[in-house]
């Protein structure tokens, strides 16, 4: 559905970034928000296609800093077309896009490729994320400025660390020149070793090798001291230990230049799900352990973890949500818990997981709207600040979403080629409906709504 004209009427407005909070009305015009509050019968046309938002959530569409789309190179995993449609049936309007693809984004070319494959196949918008290392090889750093004038919006190795600690005091002293973060995979692999999981009594119980919290927190504590050291921009990926918690907090308290995210799955699932029955224990591993949908990298944690990562991100030490969206095809997942590639698909699932966080009481909707796009946008920079709002004259970058309403999740009627969920069969409170972006409707569950 595509117009110039679009009304709002009768919606919960969360608009975090100005402190609003009410119910509402929305008109949007050319493809921009052009009022927001009392939209009176005198300035809307005749005929103006209009969503009656009654008992539902409108806010600014969310914005993801972690997300991996594929393309180049793994398009039987998933592609710009289907990972933006996954996107919008999940409120995301906005994607940034990991460089772990092949070849990886570590030149104007690969990007300037993103680009075109996002005018032709995208329906949200598509930011490319840089290497911070040639080849993401660890071996020399990227052509930075090269990348950052082609418009990449962060820098990454993701997957694989930095793990050079010159390289990484090299890019980070250029984040701060570029005003662009660097965003680390933080795991030391001489620790993390072969480990297929978090390390801890299910892991010794299922007989895997484990991941030590330290390998996350050890290289996280030499990224902040470089940081600190720089002046550079750092952004932590993925936190998903308790420890990690504590030192980001501690450098925040010192000045540190440091941002960080979390992701759905570390909020809201642990370690016990690899041992099956959804994480509930029963005296032993169930006929359903060992599941592969549950391997994803950091790994699910404890339930004490889980804890903490929420209380830094309601506090706000965590500035945002990211999916760590990472769709495989089947057979990458239809092996051994050893052989089996890490990720989760996540994008669809995001918002009914992470509103497990307000249903419990543990953070309000607003604060979680904050999270899901103030957030991101702040981790960015002001250039984002625009797509987070919804302030008159911005762009028309909207979700509208039932907080309440219940769904079982069935991933093949997921729109990303990822099926590959432990959430397969639950049911998740809280549903987006539609999604808008520049005022067209690119994702409508609710016919119903329409007029």
């Amino acid at each position: 559905m595509s117009s110039d004209l679009l009304l709002i009427k009768n919606g919960r407005v969360v608009d975090p970034g100005r402190n609003i909070d009410q119910v509402s009305s929305i008109l949007v015009r050319d493809g921009r928000i052009s009022v927001v509050g009392e939209v009176t019968a005198d300035v809307i046309p005749e005929g103006c296609p209009t969503i009656d938002a009654a008992g539902l959530v409108v806010s600014p569409g969310f914005i993801d800093i972690h997300c991996h789309l594929r393309e180049p190179g793994f398009e039987y995993k998933e592609t710009i077309a289907t990972g933006t449609k996954a996107g919008a049936r999940g409120g995301f309007t906005s994607l940034c896009c990991m460089p772990n693809t092949e070849p990886p984004i570590d030149n104007a070319a690969v990007v300037d490729l993103i680009r075109r494959r996002t005018r032709e196949d995208a329906i949200v918008r598509v930011h490319p994320i840089g290497c911070v290392t040639k080849g993401r090889k660890g071996k020399a750093l990227a052509e930075m400025e090269e990348l950052a004038s082609a418009g990449v919006v962060a820098f990454s190795d993701d997957g694989d660390p930095v793990y050079d600690s010159n390289i990484m005091r090299l890019a980070l002293t250029y984040s701060a020149d570029l005003g662009i973060p660097i965003t680390n995979h933080c795991e030391d692999h001489s620790l993390a070793k072969n480990g297929v999981m978090a390390e801890g009594w299910v892991a010794t119980r299922l007989g895997l090798p484990g991941i030590p919290a330290a390998a996350e927190e050890a290289m996280m504590a030499r990224d902040i001291s470089l940081a600190e050291l720089t002046g550079g921009r750092l952004h932590l990926a993925h936190l998903t230990t308790a420890g990690a918690v504590v030192l980001l907090r501690q450098a925040r308290e010192r000045g540190v230049n440091v941002t960080a995210e979390v992701c759905p799955h570390h909020l809201t699932i642990t370690d016990k799900w690899v041992l099956g029955n959804m994480g509930v224990e029963s005296g032993g591993a169930s006929t359903q352990a060992y599941d592969t949908s549950t391997k994803v990298y950091p790994p699910l944690r404890s339930g004490r973890d889980v804890e903490v990562l929420i209380e830094g991100l309601a506090e706000g030490v965590i500035d945002c949500i990211a999916t760590d969206h990472a769709p495989h095809e089947l057979v990458s997942k239809q092996v051994t818990f050893n052989e089996a590639a890490f990720g989760i698909s996540v994008l669809e699932t995001a918002l009914g997981s992470s509103l497990q966080l307000v249903h419990s009481g543990k953070m309000s909707l607003s604060a979680l709207v904050e999270r899901l796009t103030v957030g991101p946008a702040r981790v960015l920079g002001p250039a984002f600040n625009e797509f987070a709002t919804l302030e008159p004259g911005t762009p028309a970058d909207i979700v509208i979403f039932d907080p309440d309403a219940e769904w079982e999740v069935d991933p093949s009627e997921f729109e990303s080629k990822g099926k590959n969920t432990p959430l397969r069969g639950t049911t998740l409170k809280g549903k987006v409906l539609t999604t808008i972006v520049d005022g067209e409707i690119v994702y409508s569950a609710s016919p119903r709504s329409e007029s």
